[in-house]
């Protein structure tokens, strides 16, 4: 079961909201119908599900609806109609207890003005939610010290949050989300305040830190080059409407319309799409406790000079060439005795733009390995080069 279900979710801003949005699918069109009612439709109709432990990664143009939608999440906007269920729980029928209950234990925000507590030191505003819950003041503190050293802020505890850049500012405000250990983080346009070095930090941050911590993460952006680097899946919004949810990968091969394909026409794909994508398989492989004569024959079968070399398990244990394999045949050594070991080996969610140098180091194609660390594909230089 996803951790969050949406189901047909709209905000209509005005006063006769619910009449307005029954009027909805008879006409439908921003613009008309602020001008025709005064009122403001920030979200229609939307569904999508977030599965435990993913990143879904809301993008749109300004006035899209992407911030109306994450704060329906939290119901800091009360959605007009529609569902928002959690766990099995439809959090829109929730009374007011329900509700801080919610807040204060399953979710946590993360804003684009870092709303910090300039009264206060870093270690106080990352403990002062902890302290809100009723958790001891000793307790609170030790949890956000632990917090702010993930974020790499060990030794800004009794710092004046006045004195920090912003890029610090918003670690401070993330190791204030994540001290209270919630299921759900919610992010809206954290990082668009920052400036592009230091926003390029924070994402490769919340990278690191989802590996770790394994969070459902609903974060919100205009940039579609992060929406792309740092979602599992990717939904895209236009006056409203959510108008295509995929991979980045599906996105790019499959836009739904032209809206979503000129919205795509100026990422950089090598810095979003992983290598997983390009690689092929390897073409030709011999065990380790293989002879060399069985290793020329697989070459020959295959018509290549080189044979990877693996081990039971399919671990990569070295590349053997025609002629190594010819020179361990006449001196009768093994594979182990002329293999070359020195092969560059990359995860599959190595970004492709990341393979450039090292592919320029290697006289070999680069090796793919699983999470396992078994070889599960191969990419050549030409690859590489057809994707730049």
């Amino acid at each position: 079961m996803p951790k969050i279900e949406v189901r047909k979710l709209s905000k209509v801003f005005g006063p006769s909201a619910k009449k307005v949005l029954n009027e909805l699918e008879k006409n439908f069109d921003k613009q008309d119908v602020l001008a025709e009612t005064k009122h403001a439709i920030g979200v229609y109709n939307a569904s999508f599900d977030v599965e435990e432990g993913e990143v879904f990664v809301i993008i749109g143009l300004s006035g899209s609806g992407k911030s109306t939608l994450i704060r329906c999440l939290n119901r800091l906007n009360k959605p007009t109609g529609g569902s928002i269920i959690v766990d099995g729980d439809d959090i829109v029928k929730y009374d007011r207890k329900q509700l801080r209950d919610f807040r204060r234990h399953k979710t946590a925000m993360v804003f684009q003005n870092f709303a910090l507590l300039s009264h206060k030191n870093v270690l106080d505003n990352v403990a002062f939610g902890l302290k809100i819950k009723g958790v001891s003041k000793e307790e609170s503190y030790a949890k956000a010290q632990n917090m702010l050293s993930m974020v790499g802020l060990e030794g800004y505890e009794e710092s004046s949050v006045n004195e920090l850049s912003g890029g610090m500012k918003q670690r401070v405000g993330l190791a204030r989300a994540l001290a209270n250990d919630p299921e759900i983080l919610l992010m809206d346009e954290a990082f668009s305040a920052l400036d592009p070095i230091v926003r390029r930090d924070m994402q490769f941050e919340l990278i690191k830190l989802q590996k770790k911590l394994k969070k459902t993460i609903v974060f919100i952006t205009h940039d579609i080059n992060e929406a792309f680097k740092l979602g599992d899946r990717v939904a895209i919004m236009k006056d409203a409407r959510i108008v295509q949810i995929g991979t980045p990968e599906e996105i790019l091969a499959n836009p739904c319309d032209d809206y979503v394909e000129k919205f795509t026409v100026d990422i950089d794909k090598t810095k979003v799409l992983p290598v997983r994508s390009i690689m092929s398989v390897p073409g030709c492989l011999t065990k380790l406790k293989d002879g060399p004569k069985v290793a020329l024959q697989e070459m020959r079968a295959n018509a290549v000079s080189s044979a990877y070399v693996v081990d039971d398990q399919l671990h990569l244990k070295g590349i053997v060439t025609l002629n190594n394999a010819r020179q361990a045949a006449e001196e009768k050594k093994t594979i182990s005795d002329v293999m070359q070991t020195d092969i560059v080996q990359v995860d599959q969610e190595t970004m492709i733009s990341d393979l450039v140098p090292l592919a320029a180091q290697s006289p070999y194609p680069i090796a793919v390995k699983d999470e396992q660390g078994k070889l599960c594909g191969i990419v050549t230089r030409v690859a590489i080069l057809s994707h730049l």
